[in-house]
């Protein structure tokens, strides 16, 4: 006895491509089938049996003879909608895969990844990936380690950041007087520092104003230093004032006195100073001489005397 009612009917995906014109017998189609029984084809009307032909890669069809130019080929695909189709191999791309479907969960825990297929990879890796004997020499960038900029002026820190190493403590001078200099009584004179020791910056004048400023981008703390040598005529009973003065900006920033009386006729007295002073661009220091006869008649005039600085770091 029949069936009796209605068949229940299937929801199908229907594919038709018709080539004409071709000599060859492979063809490109237009969607990828999964299988040689979803195709119906006919060729000048005439249906071929599934035996006589076949899909390679994705969406191939290989023909067992190539077409005349004068046939007319027509394919049909039918899939129907709900049935598991297995792709091709190979037919499956990153393209089809939506991003973050894949985590490393669905992963296979025992599935091993050619290294290979890993890239910047040494040759010689083998399982374990992480080794950083592992990574090939080069692989990494120098600027992917840390903030900053990484080259051969830098280092880089244990906070992941590249900084400039220590300092050398410049800008850096030392200018000197190794002639005697005449001083009037009662008078602040400068002193004419025209012997250069050394001057990391160029930033000492041993010619015209006899002083060093500040470079540029170079303030902060600087150790300064100074002496002046005095020869003095004074006799017995005789009373001088003797001062070595280091001006800033043209005022006085480091000073020392001395006031010798008696018994130092025909001596000489070396007076220095020192200190740490904080200096900004353009600042400018300057050595001064003074020398008082308060009692007697004595004079006195500079021998030698250096002036000196060099910018601090780390404080």
């Amino acid at each position: 006895m029949g069936y009796k009612g209605q068949v229940q009917l299937k929801a199908s995906d229907l594919k038709r491509q018709t080539i004409t014109g071709s000599t060859s017998a492979t063809h490109t189609l237009t969607w990828s089938p999964p299988n040689e029984q979803s195709l119906i084809i006919t060729i000048n009307g005439v249906k071929q049996h599934d035996a006589s032909y076949s899909i390679t890669a994705p969406n191939t069809l290989v023909l067992s003879a190539a077409l005349v130019a004068t046939d007319e080929m027509e394919v049909i695909g039918i899939n129907d909608i709900g049935t598991t189709i297995t792709p091709a191999q190979n037919s499956v791309t990153a393209d089809t895969i939506e991003d973050g479907v894949i985590t490393n969960a669905k992963i296979n825990a025992s599935a091993a990844i050619a290294t290979s297929k890993i890239s910047g990879l040494a040759t010689s890796a083998t399982t374990d990936t992480t080794n950083a004997s592992n990574i090939a020499s080069g692989t990494l960038a120098t600027a992917r380690l840390g903030s900053g900029t990484a080259d051969a002026t830098t280092f880089l820190r244990g906070d992941q950041s590249w900084a400039s190493a220590g300092g050398d403590n410049s800008p850096a001078f030392e200018a000197q007087r190794q002639t005697d200099q005449s001083i009037s009584d009662a008078s602040m004179t400068k002193v004419e520092l025209n012997v250069e020791i050394f001057d990391s910056d160029s930033a000492f004048d041993p010619s015209t104003n006899y002083r060093f400023t500040v470079p540029s981008g170079e303030g902060g703390k600087y150790f300064v230093y100074a002496d002046i040598t005095f020869h003095s005529s004074h006799g017995d009973g005789d009373i001088v004032q003797l001062e070595t003065n280091v001006k800033k900006n043209g005022s006085t920033a480091i000073n020392a006195e001395f006031k010798p009386n008696g018994s130092y006729g025909g001596q000489t007295i070396t007076l220095p100073c020192q200190a740490i002073l904080i200096l900004s661009a353009a600042d400018y220091l300057e050595l001064n001489g003074y020398y008082d006869n308060v009692q007697g008649s004595s004079y006195t005039n500079i021998k030698a005397a250096t002036l000196g600085a060099y910018k601090l770091i780390g404080i």
